[in-house]
């Protein structure tokens, strides 16, 4: 039986949209990739994938701060 992550898939397919020119783009096309990303964000979030990126981006953004100061 073959099984497929969902996350996986819409990685591969974000990567094959956003590899296009951004003029032959319409805005249907830019609104649907906004959306496809929106859902791979939901679904890598709860994973350790996406708790280790958000710790990753919190400890960048909090050294963005203080280098800021």
């Amino acid at each position: 039986m073959l099984t497929i992550n969902v996350a996986v898939l819409l990685a591969v397919i974000v990567v094959f949209r956003l590899r296009r020119r951004t003029e032959a783009r319409s805005r249907l096309d830019e609104r649907f990739t906004v959306v496809i990303v929106l859902a791979l964000g939901v679904l890598i979030a709860p994973t350790s994938v996406g708790q280790g990126i958000m710790d990753f981006l919190g400890r960048l953004a909090s050294g963005v701060t203080q280098v800021g100061r």
